[in-house]
C-alpha cells in the first residue's frame, strides 16, 4: 500500500521521515522547558499520607523505598489500621501508582484488556512507546521505514486506541521506552508501573518504577488499587569512586554475580552512601535497569545534585524545584537508623570492569581474568560482533565515552575488526550525538548506527551471518539468554560496559584486555587505549531532534475515535474472557478440576522459553497465533529433548509424541484442563504476560514450581492460573506427564480459612496415589481473581456493580 492510501500512521510517515533524511543540514535547537503539571508528584499529599503511615507504624525509621511505597498506599487505614502488622516479605499492599508506560509489543494485549473494561479514559497518565517492533538490518533510515510499513496495522491500532482514551503515543523512531521515560516522565519519589521488566531504569531519578504485566497495568489504568507484597529492602552501601575503565555497568554486573538471577526476588535494591553521589543520573539508571536481572522488584537511590542537574537539562526545572522542597523535608532519602533486611558493602574504588555470560546475566568474570576463562572453556578467542546501546547503556555519557575511544583508535589509523552496531536510546540522544559529532566519529571507525529502538537487544536483528554456528558477541545489553539476540542458540552473548565492548571491537579477540593489552599497528608499532572519558550532560544542551515523533502532552480522549482492528487480521484479535475453573462443568466445586500434567520442564525456563520474542513479536496482539510458540525452547525433563511433549491419552489417529503447543492444543480440544511442573525461578526474565496468557489460553489451570520469578508469578495469578511452590523441592521429580493432580484444600482458602499450604493429590498413570504439600502465595484479592477466571473478569464485575 502506498503512503497516499494508508489511513493513519503510514500516511504521516513521510513527514516524519523527511526531516531525518535531511538531518545533517538541520538547525539544532535545545530542549525547551516542559509542562510539568502531570509529571510532578503531589509531594504535599504524599508527605501527608506518609505522616499517617508513620503513626500507624509506631514512628519507626523508614527506608527510602518504604517512604515511596507507603506514601502511595491506597488506604493506609485499611492496610495498616486496627493493629495490623506490616511484615516485609509477607504483607500485601494496596497501592495507587501515578503513571503507566507501555511499549508497543506489550501495549497491544494491555489495551485489549483495558478496552474490555468499558471505561472512557485512563485513570492515570499513560503513554505508549513504539520501540520493540523495529528490526535492525542495514541502518536507521531504511530499517525504520520498513518497520513502519510492515507493522502498519499494529501502529494504527495503538495510535487510534491512544487517541480514543487520551494516551500519549510516541511514534516509531522516537526511541526506547525506558530512555524516553527517564527524559520526560520520571520524577523523584514517584511510583509508576511499566509493561516491561526493565521499567526500573527510571529509578535512576530516585523513584520506584516497577515492571509488570499488562493486566497489572490495567489495574492502574482503571483506577483499581494495585497489589504488591511488601518487598524486603536490601541496602547497598556504596563507598569510594569508580576509577579508570570501571563504569556503573560494572557495578551492576559485579552485583549480579553476587546475588544471582534470583537473589533479588521479592526485594527492592536501595543504594545509599557517598558512592551514590559520585554517579551521574544516567549511570544510576543503568544500575537500576539491570536490577531486573537479579529478579529485584525495582531499585532506587536518594535524591542527588546530579539528578537535579539532569531534570534541568531535560526541561523539567519545575520538577527539580518541587523535589528540592520535598528533599528538604526528608522525603527523598532514608531516615537515620532505617533498617534493611540485608546490607551489601561495595567499595567502588576496588571495582574493575566485568564481563557476564554467556547465556545467563549472573555469570560474572572480572575483565582481568576473562581471557583465561575463555581459554579454560575451550572457546575460540574470536569476537564476531560488538553491539552498544539499548535501554541499559544509550545515554549521552555512554556515547561520548565510546566516542573518546573511537577518536583514539582513529588517530592510530584503526577501524573495528568486527561489525560494530550502535543503538541510540532516543531521538533526543541521536540528535545530540549528531550535533556534537559523536555519530561522525563512530561511523568513521566502522560503526553502523541503528534506529532509535530496542533492535538486537530483544531479538529484532536480521543477522545474516553465523547462522547455526557457535560464535561470541559482546554487547552492552542487559540480558543474554540463548537465542535471544539473533535466534541462534549457539551465539554466546557476553555483557559488558559500552566502553569495553567498543575497545574489544578493535581487537576482534575475546582475550583482549584494553586496560593492559596493545593492538599491533600495520606500521609495526603498537597502540594502547587510554581510559575513556565521557560527559554526562551536553554543554550545549540536549537537541530535541525530529519533534514529529513526539506526542501532544496530556491529550484529552476523543471518544468517537474508532479503534482499528481488521476482522481478518493475523496480528490483532479481540480478547474473549477466560472462563472460571469453578463453573457448572467442574464436579469438584471450589477445588480445581482434575488436571492432567502436560510435562515436567527441566532447568532454566525464562519467559523467552515460554513465549519467544524475535519473529513472534508480530503476533503480540493475536493470542491465538502467538500461542503457537508456547514453550518451544523448553526442555522436557522426561527425555531431555527440546519442544517435545507426550500425549498418553492420544486418539488412535495421533502419535504419542508431538510438540509442546501441539499437545496443549490436543488437551484444549478435549476440554482437558492441565498443569505444568517446573523447576527453579520459573518465568525469569522479561515481564511479558503472554507467558501466562498462552498456557491459560490452552487450558492450563495450575503450575507447580520449585520457585517462581516475581513478575511471572503475578502474571499467572492475573490470568487465573494457580501458582504453587513445592514445600519439598525433591517432589518435583515425583510428578510426570500424564499424571493427574488435584487440589484438596483450595476450597478452605476461598472460604476464608488462613493456611499457607495446599495439598496436592497425585494419581500416577499406573493408579498409584500419594499426597504432596505445596505452598501458595495468594492474597484475598488474588483468590477472587482465580475464582472469577482472571483479574480482569473480577475488575469488570466490580465496575458493573458500581
Amino acid at each position: 500500500m502506498s503512503a497516499a492510501t494508508a489511513p493513519s500512521l503510514l500516511r504521516k510517515c513521510p513527514r516524519s521521515l523527511r526531516p531525518r533524511c535531511r538531518r545533517f543540514l538541520a538547525t539544532h535547537t535545545t530542549v525547551m522547558e516542559k509542562d510539568c503539571s502531570s509529571i510532578t508528584p503531589p509531594y504535599s499529599l504524599l508527605l501527608e499520607k506518609l505522616d499517617r503511615v508513620r503513626e500507624l507504624l509506631g514512628n519507626r525509621p523508614l527506608t527510602l523505598a518504604e517512604k515511596i511505597l507507603y506514601s502511595h498506599l491506597h488506604d493506609p487505614e485499611r492496610s495498616l489500621g486496627d493493629g495490623k502488622k506490616l511484615v516485609r516479605g509477607e504483607t500485601y499492599l494496596q497501592l495507587s501508582p501515578e503513571r503507566v508506560a507501555m511499549q508497543d509489543a506489550s501495549a497491544q494485549m494491555a489495551l485489549l484488556q483495558f478496552m474490555s473494561a468499558g471505561l472512557p479514559r485512563c485513570a492515570v497518565p499513560t503513554s505508549i512507546h513504539c520501540d520493540h517492533l523495529i528490526q535492525a538490518n542495514v541502518g536507521a533510515e531504511p530499517d525504520l521505514r520498513h518497520s513502519i510499513e510492515s507493522n502498519k496495522e499494529v501502529f494504527d491500532f495503538l495510535e487510534s486506541a491512544s487517541r480514543k482514551y487520551g494516551i500519549e503515543f510516541w511514534r516509531p523512531g522516537s526511541g526506547i521506552i525506558h530512555q524516553i521515560v527517564l527524559e520526560n516522565y520520571a520524577a523523584p519519589g514517584l511510583l509508576m508501573l511499566g509493561t516491561d521488566s526493565h521499567t526500573p531504569n527510571a529509578g535512576g531519578l530516585g523513584l520506584l518504577a516497577i515492571g509488570v504485566g499488562g493486566a497489572d497495568a490495567v489495574d492502574a489504568m482503571t483506577g483499581t488499587p494495585w497489589e504488591l507484597k511488601a518487598p524486603q529492602i536490601v541496602g547497598i552501601h556504596l563507598t569510594g569512586q569508580l576509577n579508570g575503565w570501571a563504569t556503573p555497568k560494572d557495578l551492576i554486573l559485579h552485583l549480579a554475580g553476587k546475588l544471582t538471577v534470583k537473589g533479588g526476588t521479592g526485594r527492592i535494591l536501595e543504594y545509599f552512601g557517598p558512592g551514590v553521589f559520585n554517579q551521574s543520573c544516567t549511570g544510576l539508571a543503568t544500575v537500576s535497569n539491570m536490577g531486573a536481572e537479579v529478579g529485584a522488584t525495582t531499585s532506587t537511590f536518594p535524591y542527588t545534585p546530579n539528578m537535579r542537574a539532569y531534570l534541568h537539562a531535560t526541561g523539567r526545572a519545575p520538577v527539580a524545584h518541587a523535589a528540592d522542597e520535598a528533599a528538604a523535608k526528608g522525603f527523598l532519602r532514608a531516615d537515620e537508623g532505617a533498617e534493611y533486611d540485608e546490607v551489601i558493602e561495595i567499595n567502588l574504588s576496588e571495582l574493575e570492569p566485568t564481563v557476564n555470560g554467556p547465556f545467563t546475566p549472573d555469570l560474572a568474570t572480572p575483565l582481568s581474568r576473562f581471557g583465561s576463562f575463555v581459554k579454560e572453556q575451550g572457546w575460540k578467542d574470536e569476537l564476531s560482533a560488538a553491539l552498544i546501546g539499548s535501554c541499559t547503556n544509550s545515554s549521552y555519557e555512554d556515547m561520548t565515552s565510546v566516542a573518546d575511544l573511537a577518536r583514539q583508535a582513529k588517530s592510530a589509523g584503526l577501524k573495528t575488526k568486527v561489525p560494530f552496531l550502535c543503538t541510540p536510546g532516543s531521538e533526543q540522544i541521536r540528535a545530540t550525538m549528531e550535533r556534537d559529532q559523536v555519530t561522525d566519529v563512530l561511523q568513521d571507525v566502522g560503526a553502523t548506527v541503528l534506529a532509535n529502538a530496542c533492535g538486537p537487544c530483544i531479538g529484532q536483528w536480521k543477522r545474516e551471518d553465523k547462522k547455526g554456528e557457535e560464535n561470541a558477541i559482546l554487547t552492552s545489553f542487559n540480558r543474554n539468554f540463548k537465542s535471544r539476540n539473533d535466534g541462534n542458540r549457539l551465539t554466546m552473548n557476553f555483557l559488558a560496559s559500552p566502553t569495553v565492548v567498543t575497545a574489544m571491537s578493535f581487537s576482534g579477540k575475546l582475550s583482549f584486555n584494553p586496560m593492559t593489552d596493545s593492538i599491533p599497528l600495520p606500521s609495526g608499532g603498537e597502540f594502547r587505549f587510554s581510559p575513556p572519558s565521557g560527559q554526562d550532560l551536553p554543554s550545549a544542551g540536549f537537541a530535541p531532534g525530529d519533534t514529529s515523533f513526539y506526542p501532544k502532552p496530556m491529550p484529552e480522549p476523543v471518544p468517537e475515535t474508532e479503534v482499528i482492528i481488521r476482522p481478518d487480521s493475523q496480528r490483532l484479535e479481540y480478547l474473549q474472557p477466560f472462563p472460571s475453573h469453578f463453573g457448572e462443568g467442574n464436579p469438584r466445586g471450589l477445588e480445581l478440576p482434575s488436571l492432567k500434567v502436560l510435562m515436567r520442564v527441566r532447568g532454566k525456563c525464562t519467559t523467552d522459553h515460554i513465549s519467544a520474542a524475535g519473529p513472534w513479536l508480530k503476533y503480540k496482539g493475536h493470542l491465538t497465533n502467538i500461542s503457537e510458540n508456547l514453550l518451544i525452547t523448553a526442555v522436557n525433563d522426561e527425555g531431555g529433548e527440546v519442544n517435545i511433549a507426550f500425549d498418553h491419552d492420544h486418539d488412535p489417529s495421533q502419535s504419542e509424541i508431538d510438540t509442546i503447543p501441539g499437545v496443549a492444543k490436543r488437551f484444549k480440544a478435549r476440554k482437558q484442563p492441565w498443569a505444568l511442573v517446573v523447576d527453579e525461578n520459573y518465568g525469569e526474565g522479561s515481564a511479558r504476560e503472554h507467558a501466562a496468557l498462552q498456557p491459560r489460553f490452552y487450558g492450563c489451570a495450575a503450575i507447580i514450581a520449585r520457585s517462581f520469578a516475581r513478575i511471572h508469578e503475578t502474571n499467572l495469578k492475573k490470568q487465573g492460573v494457580l501458582p504453587l511452590w513445592f514445600v519439598n523441592k525433591a517432589d518435583y521429580s515425583k510428578i510426570g506427564a500424564g499424571d493427574v493432580v488435584e487440589t484438596l484444600d483450595l476450597a478452605d482458602l476461598f472460604q476464608g480459612v488462613q493456611r499457607e499450604t495446599v495439598t496436592i493429590k497425585v494419581t500416577k498413570r499406573n493408579g498409584e496415589t500419594y499426597m504432596i504439600p505445596t505452598r501458595h502465595t495468594m492474597s484475598a484479592d488474588q483468590l477472587r481473581w482465580l475464582r472469577a477466571g482472571s483479574a480482569l473478569n473480577y475488575i469488570r464485575s466490580q465496575i458493573k456493580s458500581n
